[in-house]
């Protein structure tokens, strides 16, 4: 368990020594790489200095969850003057000290992908009478593939076309690149994991399981990077567009997620909160729902600490824990009232310095699936970063909607596709409901393509909320704006029907503790006109959306509504960041922050 924990001095001395900077490297010993790469044990310590770069801030904080919103389903206060602040408001410069950590980390996870890729393909353990060894050697190198490729997708998603370097260094190779196209880049790498995914091993044959990559994530990644590069995407000149062959990549999304679901298949799990309970808990499932998770060591990791319940210090045992991405009520509401995944997805209450349970403010409603309150043993009062959670990169309910949206974008909603959808939607209800909640909805929603595809966008959104990958469903799909649009106006409905009285919606939240001193709320999802007796104590719900406006502020709607997402609701949305100062500066010229609208 936790194959990051342990990373072996021969890794990083491997790594350090490649080179100190993606454009600036540093010769690598031909000896250092032909000995390494000779034998397994070596072998399997340089791949797994690859995973170390997931511990950095970079990823356990930024690209994992800080810098993925604002979305139709997150939302963060826009009001700071930080990095991430910058970031959120779509407002970074190049001196941006996240954009900056985030370039860095990715070239060199990508430098150390190359140096095991190389050295593995001129390895003669590569094809070793040996088959164990080989079998070994295989697995590594898609390994190496599927980590280099998850990178560029990040990389082109926050900056666009990027420098595209896929060989390891060495003396006399330049390494100081211009851009590349990201569609050429994207179909480079996602041929690499093509050409190796039948070589590689399935979770339940690795000593780590899920906290490897393992061949049902690169099948599924195949396919989540198919869709990308089958999407829209934003141009220079601030158009969105995408290329004319993406049928030729939905394709491709819609073979490889069905090879999976061929060779691989397995039951979704029916329980939704164990499948996060489990992260905070440290089990770890294989043949489950969750394909690959990041595998963070105790002390390590930033999942119950910037995301996930709130937990005030105190002297309590769990320490302390905010929530950087909160849940907009649009969202809450927009759930059916008997979806299972509601409560498990948005959490009303936090946990104050006496542990006791608090009703959340109506605009910090929290990403429910983790909690450090779940830390057994708990970690203790003084602690905050470093719960060791894992964070889940890819599950099994994701690659059956990829299935889906691919096929109904090539077929529209055939058999296969609505029997993948109905999978999903199957766990989010009781199985009672199911001819009313799946049978019936599926037929409803399975008029045309057009009508499937908009529920696939909601049942992403309901299945997916909290593990931050909304961000770039909607570039792909050209929604970003139509759905933040959306938003806004929902919360401005939201805010002027409690203020006027209007509708079924809770204006305010009656609650009160059980026996036991857990938080009950008597009426989340409609309105009351007054509690049933004086047990219950009131709190400000949708209400709260709506402000008395003054000669400062003319809006009678809280800020955050009007604020967290204003550079958003103009097509097309400026997602692009500017490549960081310090990569312009030592590229001699060959980047620049050209195009998107930037004035620096």
């Amino acid at each position: 368990m936790k194959i990051i924990k342990y990373i072996s001095i021969l890794a990083l001395t491997l790594s350090l020594n490649a080179c100190s900077d993606f454009l600036d490297p540093d010769s690598l010993s031909t000896f250092d790489t032909q000995y390494v790469f000779s034998n397994v044990d070596d072998a399997r310590k340089a791949t797994n200095a690859i995973y170390q770069h997931f511990s950095e801030d970079a990823f356990r904080s930024r690209l994992s969850n800080n810098m993925t919103g604002n979305t139709d389903i997150e939302q963060n206060s826009g009001t700071g003057s930080t990095a991430r602040y910058e970031i959120w408001r779509l407002e970074a410069q190049p001196n941006n000290g996240d954009l900056k950590v985030v370039w860095e980390v990715a070239y060199k996870a990508i430098r150390d992908a190359n140096i095991v890729i190389d050295g593995i393909t001129k390895s003669a353990a590569l094809n070793s009478t040996d088959i164990a060894i080989q079998k070994d050697m295989k697995h590594f190198l898609g390994e190496a593939y599927t980590l280099r490729a998850y990178w560029y997708s990040m990389l082109i998603y926050h900056f666009g076309d990027v420098p595209f370097s896929n060989q390891a260094p060495r003396a006399g190779l330049e390494f100081n690149l211009p851009k590349e196209d990201r569609n050429m880049i994207l179909s480079s790498v996602i041929q690499d994991m093509i050409n190796i995914e039948a070589d590689m091993k399935w979770a339940d044959e690795l000593p780590y399981g899920i906290e490897q990559v393992n061949r049902e994530y690169t099948l599924g990644m195949i396919a989540r990077l198919a869709l990308q590069r089958g999407g829209y995407f934003l141009k220079p000149d601030m158009t969105m567009e995408r290329k004319s062959d993406y049928l030729d990549y939905y394709a491709i999304a819609r073979d490889y997620s069905k090879k999976l679901m061929d060779l691989k298949d397995r039951e979704l799990p029916t329980d939704f909160r164990q499948v996060f309970l489990n992260e905070s808990k440290f089990i770890v499932a294989s043949n489950s729902d969750i394909l690959f998770e990041v595998p963070f060591a105790i002390g390590e990791g930033d999942v119950a600490w910037n995301i996930g319940i709130r937990v005030d210090a105190g002297t309590h045992p769990y320490g302390s824990g905010s929530n950087y991405m909160n849940v907009p009520p649009t969202y809450y509401y927009s759930f059916d009232k008997k979806d299972i995944r509601r409560d498990v997805t948005c959490g009303l209450y936090y946990r104050d310095k006496d542990f006791k349970q608090q009703v959340v403010a109506i605009g910090s409603i929290s990403q429910g699936k983790w909690s450090r309150e779940y830390l057994n043993p708990p970690p203790g009062p003084s602690t905050n970063k470093g719960t060791g959670i894992n964070w889940p990169m890819l599950r099994y309910a994701d690659v059956l909607l990829m299935f889906a949206e691919a096929e109904n974008e090539l077929n529209g909603p055939t058999a296969a596709a609505k029997a993948a959808f109905a999978r999903v939607r199957q766990r989010a209800f009781n199985q009672v409901d199911w001819p009313e909640k799946v049978d019936q909805y599926i037929a409803s929603v399975s008029a045309g393509k057009a009508t499937f595809f908009d529920a696939i966008v909601d049942e992403r959104a309901w299945e997916f909320g909290g593990e931050m990958i909304r961000k770039y469903e909607l570039i792909r799909w050209n929604l970003y704006d139509t759905k933040i649009n959306e938003t806004v106006e929902g919360l401005k409905k939201l805010a002027d029907d409690a203020y006027l009285g209007f509708g079924d919606l809770p204006d305010y939240l009656y609650w009160k503790y059980d026996e036991s001193g857990n938080l009950v709320i008597l009426n989340s999802d409609n309105k009351v006109a007054a509690a049933p007796d004086d047990t219950w104590k009131r709190a400000n719900w949708l209400i709260s959306l709506h402000r008395t406006p003054n000669a400062t502020d003319p809006s009678p709607y809280q800020s955050w509504i009007t604020t967290n997402w204003a550079n958003y609701t103009t097509a097309p949305v400026r997602y692009i960041m500017p490549i960081p100062s310090v990569a312009v500066t030592n590229s001699q010229g060959l980047l620049q922050n050209d195009g998107y609208g930037f004035n620096f």
